[in-house]
């Protein structure tokens, strides 16, 4: 026979595990057509324009949310949902709110039969995401200081192959200025892209990888390419296999100078990549003054001119920045130089018609 003691202990274990029990249950979702016979029910067609490509695998999706550390009572925001599988992984893992972003009103009835059994934990919203505010998507109370730990806030998506590269370095400028979903602190990201695009973002210098986009990312987030998925487990199949990306925002990014400055500087550094770096260099100056400048730059940055691209670390990109910098500090005009429209103007010019009429060829 159980003493008092041993008895109350009994009941409160039996409490504790129903307690758990309950919760797990309150997790699940109700029995419900599984994504891929929706995607059948509402003929769901993949848009090739759209590069739109369906991820059906339940573990999958799991194993991406997973990724993303721990969702559960926390806020998600997923971009580019579909038919809705991984956002069915979102709600079963337990967030304890979730927007989706939607830009196809065809997936509307499959998203919406999700939303009816997510019992309110689930918002749909029709946009695009390359435009679409999200400042006050989240509750303001949720919001933490630049320095602080990450906000109880994830964006999560498979994006479409032609939208992901201009959409991250859209996101990174906004993360530069803390706004959009950065208004709320440093925001984390699981993002789908191009297996090479992350193998990209991830290279370190040396690597054959490195490129502008390594720069940029690594800027502004500390990046982790987390798993590969094969191109097989898509609908329909794309001809390339598919990386699961992490971001996590730094507290303060390794080169701390506005963004457009950094990215054309890193544009025009990256822009002869197996050549000397003073050769994309050269393209920040007219040419009237290349000859003056390129050399001057690298002498404040300490850097050698006759590295290639690739090879150059954080900081001594960093220092080629801020030599950049304090010469446009000096000599303003020269910010509103751009070596790309000067060509432009240039082809321009010797297409003119034998008469030299500008104005007529400008109306064109």
């Amino acid at each position: 026979m159980l003493s008092p003691h041993s008895h109350q202990q009994v009941m409160v274990g039996r409490a504790v595990m129903k307690a758990k029990q309950a919760g797990r249950a309150a997790l699940r979702l109700p029995p419900m057509t599984s994504t891929s016979d929706l995607v059948k029910l509402y003929n769901l067609q993949a848009v090739k324009k759209l590069s739109q490509n369906f991820l059906l695998d339940n573990k999958l999706s799991s194993k991406i949310v997973s990724s993303s550390c721990r969702v559960k009572r926390s806020h998600v925001c997923e971009v580019g949902p579909g038919p809705g599988n991984i956002t069915r992984s979102i709600l079963e893992q337990g967030a304890q709110h979730l927007t989706v972003i939607e830009k196809d009103p065809r997936f509307l009835p499959a998203l919406d039969i999700l939303r009816e059994a997510s019992q309110g934990r689930l918002d749909i919203n029709i946009g695009d995401v390359l435009t679409y505010n999200m400042e006050k998507l989240f509750p303001p109370e949720l919001a933490r200081p630049w320095e602080d730990p990450p906000p109880n806030i994830f964006l999560i998506g498979n994006l479409p192959f032609n939208i992901a590269t201009p959409l991250i370095i859209r996101w990174l400028r906004d993360i530069s200025l803390h706004q959009n979903a950065w208004v709320y602190g440093r925001v984390r990201m699981t993002l789908t892209f191009q297996l090479e695009v992350v193998q990209r973002m991830v290279a370190p210098p040396n690597h054959p990888q490195r490129c502008r986009l390594s720069v940029m990312c690594q800027n502004w987030c500390y990046v982790a390419h987390k798993f590969t998925i094969p191109g097989r487990a898509f609908v329909p199949k794309p001809d390339v296999d598919v990386g699961v990306a992490h971001f996590i925002p730094h507290q303060e990014p390794h080169i701390p100078l506005p963004f457009n400055l950094v990215e054309k500087v890193v544009r025009c550094i990256f822009s002869f990549r197996q050549k000397y770096c003073k050769r994309g260099v050269a393209t920040l100056f007219p040419r009237a003054i290349q000859d003056d400048m390129v050399p001057k730059m690298f002498t404040v940055a300490d850097v050698d001119p006759d590295m290639r691209s690739f090879q150059l670390t954080m900081p001594e990109i960093s220092r080629l920045c801020h030599a950049y910098s304090a010469i446009v500090t000096q000599n303003p005009t020269i910010a509103s130089y751009n070596s790309r429209e000067q060509h432009i103007k240039a082809e321009l010019n010797c297409d003119m018609d034998a008469d030299g009429n500008e104005d007529e060829f400008r109306l064109r």
